[in-house]
């Protein structure tokens, strides 16, 4: 049975790609979960229509990423936590602290799952983090935590 497939599905092909498959698996797998539609001229120029208008949103949007990393790019933030003995942070600072900053700063809503760390960080100093944009766009940005002494 040839179909279309409309997503990449890994050892089948990529979206956009006629494929002939067997009939079990097309019909109780690919088709019912919207991955593939059934090969016919009709139904081939839609979804290369749909792919190029999706190519053409996709430059766009890599646009304003690489304008959004250029402004990210280098930037330093500061973050206060109250810390203990040998600078030790009470808690820890998140993802979602630096998300939340950063977003601050440049005025752009930062997704905490954008930023690249790896752990929690427990102690005061200056890291350097990466914020994933995209595939291969990802500015790095150095965090600095400053402890304040418990009362």
């Amino acid at each position: 049975m040839k179909v279309v497939l409309l997503e990449d599905i890994p050892g089948k092909g990529r979206a956009g790609d006629i494929r002939e498959v067997n009939k079990g698996y097309a019909k109780n797998f690919l088709l019912p979960r919207g991955l593939a539609m059934l090969a016919t001229p009709t139904v081939v120029k839609q979804v290369e229509a749909r792919l190029e208008r999706k190519k053409l949103e996709e430059s766009v949007d890599r646009d304003k990423l690489v304008e959004l990393a250029q402004q990210i790019e280098g930037r330093e933030i500061h973050l206060k936590a109250r810390s203990g003995a040998g600078e030790r942070l009470f808690g820890s600072i998140t993802a979602a602290d630096i998300a939340e900053e950063l977003s601050r700063t440049i005025g752009s809503v930062i997704d905490k799952k954008k930023i690249d760390i790896e752990k929690p960080l427990h102690q005061a100093g200056s890291y350097e983090l990466g914020v994933r944009l995209a595939g291969d766009i990802k500015p790095q940005i150095t965090v600095v935590i400053e402890g304040e002494e418990k009362d």
